[in-house]
């Protein structure tokens, strides 16, 4: 029986050529790859081809208990069979009849050698079987990836845009926008927040990149340009346009492809803090510090606990301690101003502040900063 496999796989590499053409013109017939849309896919669908005959060559040469595994080359192009919108059915049929030519192959080389049928039933049969493997390990890989394919154009621009902002190498024509321009990038939550968008990219006569998050009336944009855009000119814009309940905040200008991430980072990471201040529209610039401590738990927490926990003791909950503070930090750490703003003497401001720091456990002077962010956050 080994020696029949070993006979027969090299009067098939004999004819390798010939072999590869025919499954070649049998797939073609089926579906023409030259009309997917893809300038590379039929290069590919040529190399799964070779490797799907080379797999069925391995299965026969080394028999069922040490045939080669699937090839990877194989599932990858059932995924770009499935991105390229290939379907399912138009792919298994090119499988069919590769099967049923590697089939009449292999039949008449076994006539020419004299093989007797008693002796090429079994690798017939284990042709079948390892045949079946394979077109379940493409359908489930094509499934697999076809569930996770775009639908549409705004789906694939999405994942585009997705992808380019986890610092991935996509196709950039599906985004239909410059990233080599000047951009500005704006984070809009809310109803009617792309209508917004829309109408302040026209307003400043920008080409304008958005897209909306999965199931959130969230949506992600960039203004971009051949020159610079400030961030005030769009802060004036969407302030003259924002209709209610509709929270808009603004990165700052940036460059090129690393300019259009970062200055969308900034826009995200403001857009929390708009929601918790209720400002319709916010400047990164304007909350830079804030922004950036929201997002390093540690800091915030423990700046909490530093500073406010211990205010929390006092009989009034510190609400006074509190409201000294902002009117200080208010008045720029004027003792006369403050008390002036609290309707108290100086006196009482400056007990008020020896008070605060007693509960500190540490002297204001070094510990003003800290103690002015630490309010912030706690409005």
């Amino acid at each position: 029986m080994s020696a029949d496999r070993t006979a027969l796989a090299e009067r098939l590499r004999e004819r390798l050529p010939e072999l590869e053409r025919a499954v070649a013109t049998r797939v073609y017939a089926i579906s023409d790859p030259r009309e997917v849309v893809d300038p590379a896919y039929a290069h590919r669908l040529n190399e799964a081809t070779a490797a799907a005959i080379e797999y069925r060559l391995g299965v026969l040469e080394a028999g069922e208990r040490q045939a080669p595994d699937v090839p990877a080359v194989l599932l990858s192009q059932a995924r770009l069979d499935a991105r390229d919108g290939v379907p399912l059915d138009t792919v298994l049929r090119r499988y069919f009849a590769g099967n049923a030519l590697f089939g009449d192959f292999l039949v008449e080389e076994a006539e020419r050698a004299e093989v007797p049928s008693a002796a090429l039933r079994p690798l017939l049969a284990a042709q079948a079987t390892f045949a079946d493997r394979l077109i379940a390990a493409v359908s489930e890989e094509h499934g697999r990836e076809a569930k996770s394919r775009p639908r549409n154009a705004a789906d694939r621009r999405r994942q585009c845009v997705k992808a380019l902002l986890a610092g991935e190498l996509v196709d950039r024509s599906e985004l239909g926008y410059d990233l080599d321009a000047h951009h500005l990038a704006l984070m809009a939550k809310g109803e009617g927040a792309e209508e917004l968008m829309l109408a302040v990219a026209e307003e400043l006569d920008r080409r304008l990149l958005a897209v909306q998050r999965e199931e959130e009336p969230i949506v992600a944009c960039w203004l971009g340009g051949m020159r610079p855009l400030a961030a005030t000119e769009a802060v004036a814009a969407v302030a003259a346009t924002a209709p209610e309940r509709v929270f808009v905040t603004i990165g700052e200008p940036g460059e090129g492809l690393e300019g259009w991430r970062f200055s969308h980072q900034q826009a995200k990471a403001a857009l929390p803090v708009a929601e918790r201040q209720g400002t319709a529209v916010l400047r990164y610039a304007d909350v830079a510090v804030i922004a950036s401590i929201n997002q390093d738990d540690l800091l915030a927490t423990s700046l909490r606990r530093l500073y406010l926990a211990p205010l929390e003791r006092m009989r009034d909950g510190g609400k006074v301690a509190r409201q000294t503070l902002r009117a200080y930090f208010d008045a720029e750490r004027n003792i006369s101003s403050t008390a002036a703003a609290l309707a108290v003497d100086r006196r009482t401001v400056r007990n008020r502040l020896r008070g605060i720091e007693e509960l500190l456990g540490r002297p204001l002077t070094g510990s003003l900063a800290d103690l002015e962010i630490a309010l912030r956050l706690d409005e």
